[in-house]
């Protein structure tokens, strides 16, 4: 059945003069990428400027969007995120914060699927439907960029689990356009990284690849690269002794009269870390 899925934007990238989306479906934390089924768009999943504008401007990264989306689409027979756009108005609804996607960072051994530069439709064709994945999330500590010509950008980078990607094609206009006018890397990033159609260099050997690309670059300041990484560790260790959310927040109110991590400096959340790994694994519950 059709429905008017909620996704936060976290790709609005150049495509053959349009535009790619993709998100995370808010319902379901799954990756979303709208493909229009209207002639001349059908072959490679562009979304023409009339269809995806909200309010008379391009959705923007961290735009939550409401759109109108059947439950499924062409997915060029390697592409598992895919959904027809349906008739109608897409909506914007509000807006996410970068601490709130940092969740959907996926924890894979690799970025997309191998160390390489591209990934073989082949490939992904191995592996079953749900498992190809053409989009992902990274947390990005180390990220440079070079330019290539007039609004032609590549960017080599590093997640903060160490994996690497080099000379990355990127598509985020947005991004490109603050790195024309001078913008210096300077924080953490966000970066949504996707898989392109298909496309071999003169000269290649062996099937056409699917390049890897930088297609969405969010700011990740460095004390919110901070705070979500010790609350990350600290989500580890609450599941570890098994609390559960009254318990933690029992202590946070007893130890630093607040209720929610977000609401604890980076000293304090070092401190609730290290209280709970002191904790033995057959803790029951909390000293009264």
């Amino acid at each position: 059945m059709p429905s008017l899925k909620k996704i936060v934007c976290l790709a609005n990238s150049k495509k053959n003069g349009e535009r790619c989306i993709a998100g995370i479906d808010l319902d379901t934390g799954n990756w979303i990428r709208p493909v229009c089924v209207r002639d001349g768009y059908s072959d490679d999943g562009r979304v023409p400027r009339d269809v995806r504008l909200v309010e008379r401007r391009e959705p923007e990264l961290l735009d939550i969007l409401e759109i109108p989306l059947a439950d499924e689409g062409n997915n060029f027979d390697f592409e598992s995120e895919n959904l027809t756009i349906l008739s109608g108005e897409w909506r914007l609804l509000g807006k996410a914060k970068p601490t709130d996607v940092f969740q959907y960072c996926g924890n894979y051994p690799y970025i997309l699927h191998n160390r390489k530069k591209y990934v073989n439709v082949s490939e992904l064709q191995s592996l079953p439907f749900r498992q190809r994945r053409t989009l992902q999330l990274l947390h990005v500590v180390n990220l440079s960029v070079q330019s290539q010509g007039i609004k032609q950008w590549k960017g080599s980078l590093e997640t903060a689990s160490g994996q690497k990607l080099t000379d990355a094609k990127i598509t985020d206009p947005i991004f490109i356009e603050k790195l024309e006018t001078g913008y210096q890397i300077t924080n953490d990033y966000l970066v949504t990284v996707s898989l392109g159609m298909p496309w071999a260099h003169d000269n290649w050997e062996g099937e056409p690849p699917c390049w890897k690309l930088i297609a969405g670059v969010i700011d990740f300041p460095k004390f919110a690269s901070q705070q979500s990484d010790l609350i990350a560790q600290t989500d580890k260790e609450i599941e570890r002794i098994g609390w559960d959310i009254d318990q933690g927040r029992k202590y946070l109110q007893q130890s630093f009269n607040k209720i929610s991590r977000q609401q604890l400096s980076l000293e304090e959340l070092t401190q609730f870390l290290n209280y709970l790994k002191s904790i033995p694994d057959d803790f029951d519950n909390l000293p009264s």
